[in-house]
């Protein structure tokens, strides 16, 4: 479809403390630039566990780093319109 656009590209199960993980952002920053969400979703044992759980991670554990990073992700989509 031709008429499609990319709203954004959104990284996940990514590990930041690594060389391939920079290496990822950079290179995907570099082809998409600003079309990338400044919002990373990282690897994260709990946000493994909660689709096993049948929830979603912020009723599963809503304390945890995942469901943090997903609110900040609703966040910067809701901000960017």
């Amino acid at each position: 479809n031709h008429e499609l656009k990319i709203e954004g590209v959104l990284l996940t199960m990514l590990d930041a403390r690594t060389n391939l993980g920079l290496q990822v952002i950079e290179e995907v920053k570099k082809y998409f630039q600003d079309k990338v969400y400044q919002t990373i979703i990282p690897r994260n044992v709990r946000l493994s566990e909660a689709p096993s759980h049948g929830e979603p991670i912020i009723i599963y554990d809503p304390k945890s780093r995942g469901a943090e990073v997903y609110l900040e992700l609703a966040k910067e989509v809701v901000s960017n319109g």
